[in-house]
């Protein structure tokens, strides 16, 4: 489609979601003079319903112009391209594009690192035309779009075009099952396209993961109010298992006597862990009280200590929050460097897992998958307790609380019946889901209602003015085979249920050696 053809079906879709707000404007003008109106109409409910069809014309008409807005960004620094002499250096050129940059900065009144950023995203978008429809169309928004842009920045085009296809084209190979983007938050949207680039990406996660490590780091920047920001760069695991421990120690805490809010006490038992452990304080403070002067690291004869004080704070242990890890099973035995999962992160290298798995860490649970679909088979763990290996394959189902646009991924997210246990509501994956408290609460003192679930879906779930919300289905792939080896015909079905701990028995009379528990 030409740019004057995209400009006039731009044009055209503005013009029909303005007369559809004129529309909904009209009728609730009449719903408010109260004259005519049948008796069996509900007035305040109709106007309360049409406060939100406009929210989502609005919110569709904001998409269209994001899509003109991004179409004439691009033209612009194509007519500066194009004005430019076939024969100019490069750095003329570089300062051509620059000045039409800078042009835009001041037009939108943004910052030219903004406005730069804000080109880059504009190209990217035009170039890639099921996402740029999409947006045109006010399917997706411009944070949808913006994190196509950012997630095939450094993909080559047939990359670039596999990732568009596999979440834009549900007639391509494999599709993205569940959800539609433009109805994901654009969090959820983003963590299911890392994860298909991570597992996409022409350059193996692992060689990435060794640049990014080089690269940790903590940054502090002063705020206001006497206020302060402490920021780690770390390796996914161990963030994730920190993030974890702190949410599960904060829970902890909390009591009747306890002031303090989930969000007050995260970073109140992080800084008491990091002030208060590690380094024996007990040496300098001794020093200071008692007006001595504090040891000073490059002061002659003491770098020694100071080494050795430290050389136990600079070792990093094994996580050991309460953490899933997907890991495909060749994977595991080391013969592919397929990525795993790690719950409420996303995907790690194999390596990591591998250290993860075998390296003492008590509470990361192994989850094999199926080597032909990626679904998965079992779950690792110590003990045959029902209630705590169901709780586990539904976070490894769910991976957050299933509650629509919410993103809440911590462990101690509860696991509720969707249909009551007093209106025969049975104990099992398909009747279980993973809600936040605050959803929890919701879902019983409102009229939102859950869909069924699946052994591998999570429920839709309905809005009390008849809204419609599918599930976000997780994108799961067969796995990788090592080299020269044949994947095996398919001999049994995927698990239903499951049951003491472990998915439905397998009705194959040959195993899958793959599937075979370590």
């Amino acid at each position: 489609m030409g740019n004057s053809t995209d400009r006039a079906a731009i044009s055209e879709g503005i013009g029909v979601s303005v007369a559809a707000l004129d529309a909904l404007e009209r009728e609730d003008a009449f719903l408010a003079t109260g004259v005519g109106v049948g008796a069996g109409v509900d007035v305040l409910q109709r106007r309360y319903e049409i406060r939100l069809e406009r929210l989502e014309l609005t919110a569709c008409l904001e998409a269209q112009l994001a899509a003109m807005k991004a179409r004439y960004a691009a033209e612009a620094v194509g007519f500066q391209e194009a004005m430019t002499p076939a024969d100019a250096s490069v750095e003329d050129r570089t300062y051509a594009e620059m000045s039409a940059v800078e042009e835009i900065a001041g037009v939108l009144t943004i910052s030219s690192g903004a406005a730069a950023a804000f080109v880059d995203q504009s190209r990217r978008i035009c170039s890639l035309p099921p996402v740029f429809e999409a947006l045109a169309g006010g399917a997706v928004s411009w944070q949808h779009a913006k994190v196509v842009a950012d997630e095939t920045e450094g993909l080559t085009s047939a990359g670039a075009a596999g990732l568009v296809a596999h979440f834009f084209d549900p007639d391509a190979p494999n599709p993205a099952r569940g959800a539609a983007p433009g109805d994901l938050v654009p969090s959820r949207f983003r963590a299911k396209v890392r994860g298909w680039r991570e597992r996409h990406h022409p350059e193996s996660i692992e060689k990435r993961h060794v640049k990014g490590l080089a690269d940790r780091r903590m940054e502090y920047t002063p705020d206001r109010d006497g206020m302060a920001w402490i920021s780690l760069y770390l390796p996914g695991d161990t963030a994730c298992a920190i993030w974890n421990r702190t949410t599960a120690t904060a829970r902890g805490l909390q009591g009747p006597n306890e002031p303090r809010t989930l969000t007050q006490l995260r970073p109140d038992i992080a800084a008491s862990l990091l002030l208060g452990a590690g380094m024996t304080p007990s040496a300098e403070e001794t020093a200071a009280g008692a007006g001595e002067d504090v040891l000073d690291p490059s002061a002659p004869g003491t770098q020694g200590s100071v080494t050795q004080a430290v050389t136990g704070i600079g070792k990093v242990p094994t996580p050991r929050a309460d953490v899933l890890v997907t890991v495909p099973v060749f994977a595991l035995l080391g013969l592919t460097d397929e990525p795993a999962v790690v719950d409420g992160f996303g995907p790690i290298p194999a390596s990591m897992a591998r250290k993860l798995v075998a390296g003492g860490a008590e509470s990361f649970y192994r989850v094999l998958v199926d080597p032909r679909d990626g679904a998965p088979l079992e779950i690792g763990r110590k003990n045959y307790r029902l209630t705590r290996s169901i709780k586990h394959w539904i976070r490894l189902r769910d991976a957050q609380c299933t509650f629509p646009g919410c993103t809440n991924k911590t462990p101690d997210n509860e696991t509720d019946h969707l249909t009551a246990w007093e209106h025969g509501g049975t104990t099992n994956v398909s009747n279980l889901a993973q809600l936040c408290r605050k959803h929890h609460r919701l879902k019983h003192h409102s009229q939102w209602t859950p869909g069924r679930a699946t052994s591998k879906d999570p429920p839709g779930w309905t809005s009390p003015t008849g809204r419609h919300y599918n599930p976000d289905q997780q994108d799961s792939e067969p796995t990788h085979w090592p080299p020269g080896s044949l994947p095996p015909p398919l001999q049994w079905a995927v698990p239903g249920e499951c049951r003491a701990g472990r998915p439905a028995s397998r009705t194959s009379r040959s195993r899958n050696p793959t599937t075979k528990r370590q």
